[in-house]
């Protein structure tokens, strides 16, 4: 299955979103995402494993496998490389556990938008739904959570 111009648009407007916003997280926005891991996905990995698991199945019948590799690494750089952002890297020092749930909720919200589109609305959700929690724009239609 093509991709349309615009979806293949919308999907990088989208991931540039997603990175700009993640770019500005402040500590208190990682620990959100990662509390949303453990709300969400640390009970449900399975689940969470099956979505990732699809997302990347469509990714490659799509030939967008280079891209996506492309994507994930730019996005590794940012949370946890060498330039990683002063947010990320302070909290990282003060807290490693929560930070790495973060990340895990980062690149899960990557993926699904990445994926959007060549897998369900249901596999999307349990992509995203950890990092909606610090960023609701990813489902409008589910609010965070009242922590």
């Amino acid at each position: 299955m093509q991709e349309s111009a615009s979806g293949t648009a919308l999907r990088q407007a989208e991931l540039e979103r997603l990175e700009s916003d993640l770019r500005v997280l402040s500590p208190i926005g990682i620990e959100r995402a990662a509390w949303g891991w453990d709300r969400h996905d640390a009970d449900h990995l399975e689940a969470f494993h099956a979505a990732e698991s699809a997302a990347l199945v469509a990714i490659e019948g799509a030939q967008l496998g280079l891209e996506w590799d492309d994507r994930r690494r730019r996005l590794f750089y940012e949370v946890e490389g060498r330039q990683a952002l002063l947010a990320w890297r302070a909290e990282h020092q003060r807290h490693p556990p929560h930070v790495h749930k973060a990340e895990r909720a980062a690149f899960g919200a990557a993926l699904g938008i990445f994926a959007r589109g060549k897998i369900s609305q249901a596999q999307y959700a349990t992509l995203v739904s950890a990092m909606n929690e610090a960023l609701p724009w990813l489902l409008p239609e589910h609010p965070p959570a009242i922590r």
